[in-house]
């Protein structure tokens, strides 16, 4: 009987997690696709009103970097607490747009380039290329997410696999149906709450510690539910 007892807590543990490790993964891959998508929407409105008119160059530029932070921040606040972290950690903040200005025209013009004794026509060309970078993603940030989105979908089915394991061994299975939604459920909520409150005894910017605590979180939360049953 002890044994058993065991068996099924090691399951259980697995299980939620599988549960939260999956959907934490499908939250943060959502939140960086829509954050790429976003950016690239406002570069391409902002280029176009340049090119009728509707703005100059200084000013699409100054808007390019302001709107990419706004929408820099409310992604990350959509985001799981772990992801936030990890995001955090990469990128404290969004850059200011005299550090864009200079670092674009080191880029297009040499190391030594002086901004402000630019022409025009360059100074516009600086101005351009700052709101053509605030379009574009890191490619290895998005690369790396749609690969844990993948893996996140992958996990969500090992916990399903998991579930269904436990509901074909129960001998009430109504009732192992029950319990097994109530964990799952449970254990993503938990680790939510937990990776939050990680976070504020961590910082922000810890991601290994809130992200150990979001799913060690998740697991005494399903622990805590199946006792339930």
């Amino acid at each position: 009987m002890q044994e058993e007892e065991i068996f099924e807590n090691a399951i259980k543990s697995l299980e939620a997690t599988a549960a939260s490790a999956g959907v934490h993964l499908q939250i943060d891959s959502t939140a960086r696709r829509i954050y790429a998508r976003e950016i690239k929407a406002m570069s391409d409105r902002l280029r176009s009103e340049v090119a009728n008119g509707k703005l100059s160059w200084a000013q699409a530029a100054e808007q390019a970097q302001t709107t990419r932070n706004v929408i820099m921040q409310l992604i990350r606040s959509r985001t799981t607490p772990a992801g936030r972290a990890w995001a955090q950690r990469r990128k404290a903040e969004g850059r200011s747009l005299n550090a864009l200005i200079a670092e674009k025209a080191q880029k297009l013009y040499g190391k030594n380039a002086d901004f402000t004794k630019f022409s025009l026509s360059k100074q516009n060309s600086v101005f351009a290329e700052v709101v053509a970078s605030a379009g574009r993603s890191d490619p290895s940030v998005t690369r790396n997410v749609r690969r844990l989105s993948y893996a996140g979908r992958g996990v969500i089915v090992l916990s399903l696999a998991l579930s269904t394991y436990n509901v074909l061994t129960a001998r009430d299975k109504s009732a192992a149906v029950k319990r097994e939604l109530v964990t799952n459920a449970a254990g993503i909520g938990g680790s939510i709450a937990a990776g939050a409150l990680a976070g504020l005894a961590c910082g922000p910017c810890a991601p290994v510690c809130v992200t150990i605590g979001a799913f060690a979180g998740g697991v005494l939360a399903a622990f805590g539910s199946g006792f339930i049953w």
